[in-house]
């Protein structure tokens, strides 16, 4: 058994029990670690949950990372399916509304935040992926878009925190602030400011 979701992370598992095993690794041995494999930080990983409903932060900053790891929680999800995400600043504008659509698409309830505006408008660039995705909340303070997401929760409800994942840091303008999508959580579960 693999404790991680999505196929990707199954595929990625079966690629360095191959190695193993080319290399002179023991199968059943190889396999049964399989079990109390950890995955990388910021890389789909399971951070809290709330009322029964798991909580997830993932690196995803791109279409097609966002529209995997969506995909990789859809089937353990038997409420609704929420997302939080934003897109960088000073970077491919062009993918804010296809990220938008995927969301609309794939999540059953969206929060668009913000992620590393860098010196760009964080409202223009909330703005160029709310247009892809109707309905979608916007809250552009990340610290209450991850607060609010946790609050409404509930049993059966998966929730993705998305384009962040290891990070430590939240660009705006040249600074680099303190920011942790692992802390936000972690606040927010305790009912407490992060």
């Amino acid at each position: 058994r693999l404790p991680l979701p999505g196929a990707f992370q199954i595929e990625n598992a079966l690629v360095a029990a191959g190695l193993v095993i080319a290399t002179g690794g023991e199968p059943a041995e190889t396999f049964a670690a399989l079990a109390h494999l950890k995955g990388a930080k910021g890389r789909l990983e399971f951070v809290g949950e709330r009322n029964g409903a798991p909580i997830f932060v993932d690196y995803a900053h791109k279409p097609d990372a966002l529209a995997k790891a969506l995909e990789a929680l859809r089937p353990y999800v038997s409420g609704r399916l929420v997302v939080v995400f934003g897109c960088g600043g000073d970077r491919d504008p062009g993918k804010r509304p296809m990220m938008g659509a995927i969301a609309a698409r794939l999540a059953d309830r969206v929060i668009v935040t913000d992620d590393n505006p860098r010196s760009e408008s964080p409202a223009a660039i909330r703005a160029a992926i709310l247009q892809a995705s109707p309905g979608a909340l916007e809250i552009g303070d990340r610290r209450e878009a991850i607060r609010a997401s946790i609050a409404e929760l509930r049993r059966g409800d998966v929730l993705l925190i998305a384009g962040k994942g290891h990070e430590t840091g939240q660009i705006i303008g040249k600074q680099v602030l303190p920011f942790s999508d692992h802390e936000a959580v972690a606040a927010a579960l305790a009912g407490r400011v992060a």
